[in-house]
């Protein structure tokens, strides 16, 4: 069995870098004025994010950005220009995730990497007794989703989910309000991605840039060569990702089953899909168009989810009506019931719309518009996901899992839908799955794809 402790033994041994003992896991509650000291692994695009919304939370939560990471020395050269609120901070900066986990002084680690990397990163992360919070989607196949829940489990730590909407007080109003029978008995929900991906391109393999560790990059996945794909076009690649069925599909299906009380797996998922003009001319190999159906045990409620790479419509007026989305993308989520229905058009606002006339009801929006947006007057964007970090934050000194509105077992539950219709899409047909044994009903076909093969020595053990 490969552990976190066997591999870097063996890892480290090899590369004559001495070898970090496991940090003993802390089980005792962080007072209110104990500072949570955190690393950052992932110094991509999305780890503004994370930077501007700890930035926010640092004096009121007394939490504290101390460390950053990246297997690409350039992204560590360049951190602050690309993140100014680092500028100022005294900060440990590793190209090593690993010795990041065994540095004492550090409490939480926060992850913005590639998918193929969330659920070992995260399992290495509860072993070292630091708290996660991970970006979307967290695994790349369902078998992992329950490791990362094992794990958190064992170890006593608390596991944020990157689906920041949990935490939108606007959404969470929305949500009781749907809870409290506003639209009447739900029986629909239907979920949409309509943005303009285009054509990715072809492969266009290179020597690896100096400073990039190419070997840390792939981690689990297959070895490839190194090309223009990576860094920016990984999200449509297989080897390493979903594509959209879970890079934005999760958050969707996520407010889907929140909204309608879907607290296990479906049973049954049929999807079709694949890639259309343009992307069909590219060396992507995920659909960017497709759609699915799911259906829950002993509830008679319909999810149903579409993604395009080009919108034709505003779906419900989301787009047109209420644009605080881009004028090329319409994403959210239609909830229908037995009084009208409720849309979410974006992370941070609802509307309902209520009898058969469709007469306007309760909503709450953020009050942002295109118009703000193009003039730069809109709330500092890059704290998006203060809320939700602050709620890490709050379970991190509780110690109680059940405090996080994203425990990875939701996040585990959420994307696990989008990897049935993935499968589903694969093989062309319904497949019909088991949710206590988190298996196929008597399709082995459908079996291999519930986990990966891992590329030693990155390799998710068995038993976390």
């Amino acid at each position: 069995m490969t552990t976190r402790r066997s591999f870097l033994k063996s890892s480290t041994t090899a590369a004559g870098i001495a070898t970090f003992a496991m940090p003993a896991v802390a089980m005792n509650l962080r007072g209110a004025n104990e500072r949570i000291r955190v690393g950052l692994v992932g110094l991509g695009g999305r780890m503004r994010s994370h930077i501007g919304s700890l930035t926010v939370l640092r004096e009121s939560e007394n939490v504290e950005i101390a460390a950053i990471c990246d297997c690409d020395q350039s992204k560590l050269d360049g951190a602050v220009k690309a993140y100014p609120d680092l500028e100022g901070l005294t900060l440990k900066r590793y190209t090593d995730q690993r010795k990041l986990f065994d540095d004492k002084s550090i409490d939480a680690i926060s992850f913005s990497t590639q998918d193929h990397w969330h659920a070992l990163q995260t399992i290495w992360a509860c072993q070292a007794g630091k708290d996660v919070y991970v970006e979307k989607p967290p695994t790349w196949c369902i078998w992992e989703g329950r490791q990362m829940v094992k794990a958190a489990r064992k170890y006593g730590r608390m596991v944020q989910v990157g689906t920041q909407n949990r935490s939108s007080p606007n959404v969470r109003e929305g949500m009781q309000q749907l809870k409290d029978g506003l639209i009447g008995d739900l029986y629909m929900a239907r979920g949409m991605t309509y943005k303009m991906r285009g054509n990715l391109g072809k492969h266009n393999p290179q020597p690896v840039p100096a400073g990039l560790d190419w070997d840390a990059w792939v981690g689990p996945a297959k070895m490839v060569e190194y090309s223009n794909f990576h860094h920016r076009r990984w999200y449509w690649i297989s080897n390493f990702a979903s594509g959209d069925v879970s890079n934005q599909t999760v958050h969707d299906i996520d407010k889907i089953r929140w909204g309608l009380g879907l607290h296990d797996h479906p049973i049954t998922v049929m999807s079709l899909g694949d890639r259309f003009p343009p992307g069909d001319a590219d060396d992507a190999d995920t659909p960017n168009t497709q759609a699915f159906l799911c259906q829950w045990a002993g509830r008679k409620v319909l999810v149903t989810f579409e993604f395009r790479h080009w919108y034709t419509n505003s779906e419900a007026e989301m787009r047109d009506k209420y644009p605080f989305v881009a004028e090329n993308q319409c994403v959210g989520e239609i909830f229908f019931g037995t009084k009208g229905y409720m849309i979410f058009p974006d992370y941070s606002s609802y509307y309902s719309f209520l009898g058969p006339k469709n007469e306007p009801g309760p909503f709450k929006t953020a009050g942002q518009s295109r118009d703000k947006l193009a003039a730069g007057q809109l709330t500092d964007w890059r704290a998006e996901s203060a809320p939700h970090f602050k709620n890490w934050i709050d379970a991190m000194r509780s110690r109680k899992h059940e405090d996080l509105n994203a425990d990875v077992e939701q996040g585990h539950l959420s994307n696990t839908v989008c990897h049935l219709a993935k499968i589903s899409c694969k093989l062309g047909r319904s497949v019909h799955f088991d949710p206590q044994t988190e298996r196929f009903v008597n399709d082995p076909e459908a079996d291999r794809f519930l986990r990966r093969e891992y590329r030693p020595p990155y390799v998710i053990p068995d038993e976390v």
